[in-house]
């Protein structure tokens, strides 16, 4: 038997008055949290949800996502988290797609009504019988009408609780892909899935008991942010600061403040960092940041090298890169602290895990540097797309499962992201890949972030176009950089066509929306 909320009982007996989750002035112990979640999941036993049923979750980074996600896995049910960012038609589908049987929901801002987004799509989810509004203020009323806030609901629960026995197998969370290639499916991982990877990204980190103070400004309704820093940090004791939406002036801030020994982000993220650090008007320790940051994390997408080099510069930390999807808990290759980490390279398969190169028949692409789809498998891979077995067939044989992102193994086993397989742009019959020509955009001096892309050309098939936000100041024109990028680019790969932006679109977790250029 095993459940994922086991890290936060544990710890709530190791370490029960130690921080668990910070957020401004708030703090909550392990026993508070974990006191909370026990009256959620006492909550969730009187409404008759049983072992095994799916319930929804909309909420940023706050400590009330872990009191209910615990608190779900606690009552034996599975935990459904959903993009904080849905309008009411997508909500509905999420809901009637996971089967949720209740869905807990925070009320927002004027700006992300997500309550009033949530009752709509509860409205269309003909099975979802319970709606909870989480309130900022636990003493509030409810901004819907009719609707019951998650305090009054809790407020005569008790706060001890026998978590319900699961097996290792059963599922545990269903996490929705984010839908950019496509109508978003649920993994189902189970409550293994989740330990383990959880448990191997501390082994990768060298984690100690209650020792790490981690900034966590990834969406907890992401597997990013609820494995490797939640439930990682949670099965050793940490202490979690809660940034609900990232912005780097505050970040900076918190890393000061908090004393912050652990931070993993997206690209964008860190080139935001760097930017924030690099403005000598705020007044913030540099060098005290970089005594106390201890593990450095990037993952999502492939970091540009000359912002590891940066960074390694200015904190001293040699950003770890990671690879992974929803599908896999999400960490599938890690660099090796203990080895070269290869500035670039998603470097090597983790503890248990196995990595392969395959052609779209599934045979083995063995060569060097040969350009493969990444197959893994292991005890990281879902059990599979959630009501979906074709979906699922089509991605997964014999255990392994094929990532659709692009790779090539250098000759000690490292590998190194070439691109998502539908992002490749074939110009004149040559394949190029944008990320490759966005690693050389960003080494321009006047490059601050590049996104590249392929668009329709009459006698080529397709041609390249970069979006490039410059750097502050900075003023090289079109004609400059391409003429640039054909000197340092193979004819085929440079852009002939540049258009100058002031942001690029973005998902909630901080990967560029590339359908959305044109």
């Amino acid at each position: 038997m095993l459940n994922l909320s086991v890290f936060l009982e544990d710890s709530a007996r190791r370490y029960p008055d130690r921080d668990a989750v910070v957020l401004g002035d708030t703090r909550l112990s392990y026993a508070q949290v974990d006191a909370a979640a026990n009256q959620v999941a006492n909550l969730l036993v009187d409404l008759g949800i049983q072992p095994g049923d799916k319930v929804a979750l909309s909420c940023p980074n706050l400590p009330y996502f872990p009191i209910v996600y615990y608190g779900i896995l606690k009552a034996g049910a599975v935990v459904a988290p959903l993009n904080v960012l849905l309008k009411g038609r997508e909500v509905a589908y999420h809901l009637n797609d996971s089967e949720a049987k209740a869905y807990f929901c925070f009320q927002g801002t004027p700006d992300l009504p997500m309550a009033q987004e949530g009752y709509a799509g509860f409205g269309q989810a003909e099975g979802c019988e319970h709606f909870f509004v989480i309130t900022a203020d636990p003493a509030a009323g409810s901004p819907i009408e009719g609707t019951t806030t998650m305090a009054a609901a809790l407020k005569d629960q008790a706060a001890t609780f026998d978590s319900v026995v699961t097996e290792a197998t059963d599922t545990a969370v269903i996490l929705y892909t984010s839908g950019t290639t496509g109508q978003a499916k649920g993994a189902e991982l189970s409550h293994a899935n989740a330990v383990m990877n959880a448990l191997t990204c501390n082994r990768l980190f060298d984690s100690k008991p209650a020792s790490d103070t981690h900034l966590l400004t990834l969406p907890l309704f992401h597997s990013f942010g609820s494995t490797v820093q939640m439930n990682a940090g949670f099965s050793m004791g940490a202490t979690l600061v809660l940034l609900p939406r990232f912005d780097a002036q505050q970040a900076v801030a918190l890393f000061e403040k908090e004393t912050i020994t652990f931070f993993a982000g997206v690209p964008t993220m860190w080139w935001g960092l760097l930017h924030a650090l690099g403005d000598t008007d705020t007044g913030v320790d540099v060098e005290r940041i970089a005594r106390n940051l201890r593990i450095g994390v990037s993952g999502g997408a492939s970091l540009p090298v000359e912002i590891i080099s940066q960074v390694k510069e200015k904190l001293g930390v040699q950003i770890l890169e990671g690879y992974g999807l929803s599908e896999t808990s999400p960490v599938a290759t890690f660099s090796d602290p203990d080895r070269d980490p290869r500035p670039g390279s998603i470097g090597i398969p983790i503890w248990g895990i196995e990595v392969r190169l395959v052609d779209p028949d599934w045979k083995a692409v063995e060569g060097a540097d040969e350009v493969g789809e990444i197959a893994i498998k292991g005890h990281n891979i879902m059990k599979g797309y959630y009501n979906r077995p074709e979906a699922t067939a089509e991605v997964m044989r014999d255990g392994w499962f094929r990532s659709g992102d692009l790779a090539r193994r250098d000759e000690d086993g490292f590998y190194y992201i070439v691109d998502r397989s539908k992002d490749m742009i074939i110009r004149g019959g040559f394949n190029v890949y944008p990320r490759e020509v966005e690693e050389v955009l960003m080494t321009h001096e006047a490059v601050s972030l590049a996104a590249v892309i392929g668009v329709p050309h009459e006698s080529h098939g397709e041609e390249i176009k970069a979006f490039v936000i410059r750097n502050e100041g900075a003023e090289v024109t079109e004609e400059e950089l391409v003429a640039w990028g054909k000197e340092e680019m193979a004819a085929y790969k440079y852009p002939r066509v540049v258009e100058f932006v002031d942001a690029l679109p973005m998902t909630a977790t901080g990967k560029i929306l590339k359908r959305e250029l044109s």
